[in-house]
């Protein structure tokens, strides 16, 4: 298998498109934590239709995550960058082989409206200085393992429990992407079982993640210079329009 050959009937015209799409999406994530790969389908399904998109952006992701951990990594909260990882891996390998997926319009309705409903719960929980417990933080790890194996667009739970448990701005981006990749590498390992990684998807997976990277590090000087209020802020907007997403798929 040649990986370039992925490249065969592709312009440079639209090689360029996806490394600058690539790029923006980098910094876009970097910042937020999520919502990078909302941008790519939009270049990539025109170009290769959609079946590939989700294993490129799968494959794409363990470097686009990568990239994150290195940016920040002074802010990587490591135990819970472990914890989470552990607990999740189990349910993302049996939801990952399609045992336990969650494909339910009214569970991603109820999961959607959680997510909604955190952002001021959270608020109002830290103005009292209320968190979630470890224990707490284990057992949502635990589930999102499950979900995020068989579901599309439940990065922004682990987000969402990161945060109650009371990381802010740069810890968060570190952490949730440390807990990306283990959980990606596990969906990566399936898609290669399942023959999906073809030279096209594995070219341009290579070329989107690569180019998105160093997004990763421009975002750090934006984020250096935001006020954590702000980053936070942004954070809460992300799981608002997470949740939302979730709902309004649920009902088309």
């Amino acid at each position: 298998m040649h990986i370039l050959s992925g490249f065969a009937d592709l312009s440079l015209t639209q090689l360029v498109l996806v490394a600058m799409v690539a790029l923006v999406a980098g910094i876009i994530g970097g910042v937020s934590g999520y919502g990078s790969g909302a941008l790519m389908p939009l270049v990539l399904v025109p170009l290769v239709g959609a079946a590939p998109v989700v294993p490129i952006i799968g494959l794409a992701a363990l470097f686009n995550n990568s990239g994150r951990v290195s940016a920040y990594f002074a802010h990587l909260d490591r135990r819970r960058a472990f914890v989470a990882t552990a607990l999740a891996l189990p349910g993302c390998v049996v939801s990952a082989w399609g045992y336990s997926r969650l494909t339910g319009a009214g569970a991603a309705i109820v999961i959607g409206s959680m997510l909604i409903v955190s952002v001021p719960l959270r608020r109002l929980a830290r103005r009292r200085n209320w968190r979630i417990t470890d224990r707490g933080f284990a057992v949502g790890a635990a589930s999102y393992g499950f979900l995020v194996g068989g579901t599309a667009g439940s990065g922004v739970i682990l987000l969402s429990l990161l945060m109650a448990v009371g990381l802010e701005g740069a810890a968060v981006i570190a952490t949730d992407a440390m807990v990306s990749i283990g959980v990606g590498v596990v969906k990566v390992s399936v898609f290669g079982f399942n023959g999906a990684l073809t030279p096209k998807v594995i070219a341009l997976a290579l070329l989107t993640g690569l180019v998105s990277m160093p997004g990763a590090h421009l975002s750090r000087f934006i984020v250096r210079r935001m006020p954590i209020r702000v980053h936070t802020a942004i954070l809460d907007v992300v799981v608002l329009i997470g949740g939302a997403t979730m709902i309004v798929s649920a009902l088309r």
